[in-house]
């Protein structure tokens, strides 16, 4: 039926164009342009329906249609010719009678249909006897492409335990749906029951049943589309779709191991690992997450916290342990989830709980004081040897060692305290005195006998307890004074006191004047009953000139048990005043009158210093410039040279030519040099002392002795054997002088026979003297 009406659609389609006849000759066939008028006639192409199958394969071309002219059956003379699309390739026409065949196979999804043109002319003259006409070959579709999933490879995630839908696929097919529904794809599933359906329509893959991802965590489906189903020639394609179950918090924490055996030894500190629980899970990621709790634990020995990397319950020790009180602990360990999904709270708790039992381990452990600190009191003042107190100590473990005390730190506080090393009694071994330390910090140690190691100490807080036993004193020296023209009654000095002891009560002070005191009848004190008394005036009028100071012994008295009283001297200064006192100048006159000095002495005093002090400084500026000159000049200098150096050569040398003395000193020492002392005063000072003792002095001896030594070690002295010198050698010397500067006579003319009898020390002496005499006679 489809056919036939587009055969006839085509039919009407076709245009008749208008031919001209010629009425020339032959020879005139060639110009097809004549001026002979062209006779139109009625288009009559006619012919069958023109499709083609694809994929048609034969030897031989094959007969597709016919196109048929009515002007054919009146002469005959018609040829028919194809152009267009294809023509000559794939499609071919017999001129003769118009049918057109097909001589290649066909391919409707790269071209689904052909235009071609069709034109009748006469064979003789060679001009169209019918218009040209357009006509349209299908390609008619076959089932020849099978169905392809083009969007693959499929993968989709979901979360475990649901029921909804999955993923969808989708596959094309090229071929024509208007052919037999070769494109119309219908799915179903090959792989992935009983878990997956699949829609057969749209190709969505939904979850047909609750999975468990902790079952299976990963599905392959594969999923087919397949089209004309049921009809022979069917093609189908297969796609493979991944499904992974994401994790939802469907499984509660639980615990492998029922029961946990764990120990700790009494040694450990706090914070001690004590061991680890762990409670599995087999969510993942953040569903895992749990939280440990101690559930049951009476004694709050242990805590437990979470190891959020490994998610095992750590136990800690959270309290010291005692073997000897308790060595078995047993508590619950609850593990619960961090995040929980409330879908499945209503099946079951999401938690489980462990025993953990514990067992305490023996040590020796040092000993343990009875209390952690001590305190204690003692009056002040007590006796060497009172007793403070006592500590106690034992050893906690079974064996019980005996125990040795011992203080320790502070050497002070064991030259106040010892104690017992046996029985830990503390006692004083000095009365302590509480206005000194009032607490007395002391570290007491006690160590097993039997091991030496094990040591604990503690501290004993001593108190000191207050005894009245200070008096009532000034708290500062008062400087009171009184006007000659002052008047009875008048308040010149407010007076207080202090206590070093302490007083429960508070301290009260009483004042009074003593009753041995002279000048009461000059002086009152009125207590005003708050530790404070006022000194007034008991007269009008005092004299400098009669009396210049007043000493006022004061009473003071504490309200202690028993009551002390100290005696406080006041001294009350007279001074000449108009009305108002003025402390400067009464310092100054009662500092005048107790040197026993007037103003006018202390002027003269004064002025005498000042006079002695310029001169002084005018005598030091002096020598400074003195100091500051050349020590000798250029003649001086040659004076030196032919004087003083030949004095250096000793008397009674023949050579009276000066030479310097220093280059005969031996320079392979190197001495320190010495500064000069002035040595004038010392000279001046000895010579009168020589005057006075003989040559065996000590002291002169040290004098020669210390002048040597100054000489040998300063190269820019003279040599002590000089002119400088010899004039101190003593006045008890038989010898005299020894110096030839001093000779009236010259060597030859002088008898030495003397020397003989001046002793062994003079012997050699003697001898040389004796022999140069002989030689010279």
């Amino acid at each position: 039926m489809n056919s036939s009406v587009l055969l006839c659609l085509m039919v009407m389609l076709v245009q008749l164009w208008p031919c001209s006849l010629s009425t020339q000759n032959s020879s005139a066939q060639n110009t097809v342009q004549s001026f002979t008028p062209v006779r139109r006639v009625k288009r009559s192409w006619l012919w069958e329906p023109l499709f083609v199958t694809e994929e048609q394969i034969s030897p031989d071309p094959v007969y597709i249609g016919q196109l048929k002219s009515d002007l054919d059956k009146q002469d005959g003379n018609l040829k028919y010719i194809l152009t267009g699309e294809g023509a000559g390739s794939f499609f071919v026409i017999d001129e003769l009678n118009g049918k057109i065949y097909v001589t290649q196979k066909l391919d409707r999804e790269k071209k689904p249909f052909y235009t071609l043109r069709a034109q009748a002319i006469n064979r003789i003259t060679k001009l169209p006897v019918e218009p040209e006409s357009e006509f349209i070959i299908k390609v008619r579709d076959v089932n020849d492409n099978e169905p392809q999933f083009l969007d693959g490879p499929y993968v989709a995630t979901v979360p475990e335990m649901s029921r909804t839908s999955v993923t969808q696929v989708t596959a094309t097919d090229a071929d024509d749906p208007s052919y037999g529904n070769s494109a119309r794809l219908l799915y179903s599933l090959l792989e992935g029951q009983p878990y997956f359906s699949v829609e057969p329509k749209t190709g969505v893959i939904r979850m047909a049943s609750q999975m468990d991802r902790e079952t299976k965590e990963q599905y392959l489906v594969i999923i087919q589309a397949k089209d004309m189903v049921g009809q022979p020639g069917a093609l189908s394609a297969t796609a493979t779709v991944t499904i992974n179950l994401s994790d939802i918090n469907d499984n509660p924490p639980e615990f492998q191991q029922r029961l946990y055996y764990m120990s700790v030894s009494e040694e450990a500190p706090v914070g001690t690992t004590v061991g680890k629980v762990f409670a599995e899970d087999r969510d993942t990621g953040d569903n895992t997450a749990m939280d440990y709790f101690i559930e049951a634990d009476s004694s709050g020995v242990f805590d437990i916290i979470t190891n959020n990397e490994t998610q095992e319950g750590i136990i800690l020790l959270k309290k010291r342990v005692d073997y000897e009180s308790q060595r078995r602990y047993s508590i619950q360990v609850k593990a619960v989830n961090r995040y929980i999904d409330e879908r499945f709270l209503k099946e079951e708790p999401f938690e489980d709980t462990t025993i953990v039992k514990i067992n305490v381990e023996d040590a020796d452990e040092p000993p343990v004081f009875t209390l952690e600190n001590y305190m204690m009191e003692i009056v002040e003042g007590a006796m060497n040897g009172a007793l403070v107190g006592f500590v106690t100590a034992r050893d906690p473990d079974d064996d019980e060692s005996p125990i040795r005390y011992s203080i320790v730190h502070s050497t002070h506080l064991k030259r106040l305290f010892s104690i017992n090393e046996h029985n830990g009694a503390i006692i004083t071994t000095e009365p302590l005195d509480r206005e000194i330390a009032s607490w007395h910090n002391i570290t007491v140690t006690a160590t097993e006998t039997r091991n030496p190691e094990k040591i604990s100490e503690t501290n004993v807080y001593v108190q000191v307890l207050d005894v009245n036993d200070n008096a009532p004193e000034f708290p500062k020296n008062y400087e009171t004074f009184v006007c000659e023209n002052t008047v009875s009654g008048q308040l010149i000095q407010s007076i207080s006191a202090v206590d070093q002891d302490d007083s429960a009560e508070g301290h009260h002070f009483f004042f009074s004047l003593a009753q041995e005191d002279t000048n009461s009848s000059h002086f009152t004190v009125k207590d005003n009953q708050d530790n404070t008394a006022g000194i007034f005036t008991g007269k009008s009028g005092f004299s400098r000139q009669e009396q210049f100071f007043f000493y006022l012994p004061i009473l003071i008295q504490d309200n202690g048990t028993p009551p002390l009283t100290s005696t406080n001297t006041l001294t009350v200064t007279v001074c000449d005043c108009d009305t108002e006192v003025n402390t400067f100048y009464c310092r100054y006159g009662a500092f005048m009158y107790s040197l026993g000095l007037s103003t006018e002495a202390l002027v003269a005093l004064l002025a005498c210093i000042l006079i002695f002090l310029v001169f002084f400084l005018a005598i030091v500026t002096i020598r400074q410039q003195q100091q500051k000159k050349a020590p000798f000049s250029e003649k001086m200098e040659e004076f030196r040279e032919n004087i003083v150096s030949y004095d250096d050569e000793g008397g009674g040398e023949a050579d009276t030519e000066a030479f310097d003395i220093s280059a005969l000193r031996t320079r392979t020492v190197m001495r320190t040099h010495k500064p000069r002392k002035k040595v004038a005063s010392e000279i001046q000072s000895l010579y009168r002392q020589s005057l006075q003792v003989g040559p065996d002095s000590a002291i002169f001896r040290q004098f020669i002795s210390e002048k040597l030594e100054e000489a040998n070690t300063d190269p820019s002295v003279p040599p002590y054997d000089s002119l400088q010198t010899y004039a101190f050698e003593g006045t008890g010397s038989l010898a005299g002088s020894l110096s030839s500067l001093g000779s009236n006579t010259s060597d030859m003319d002088q008898s030495y026979d003397y020397l003989a009898d001046w002793g062994p020390h003079f012997k050699q002496l003697a001898g040389m003297y004796s022999s140069h005499r002989t030689v010279g006679d």
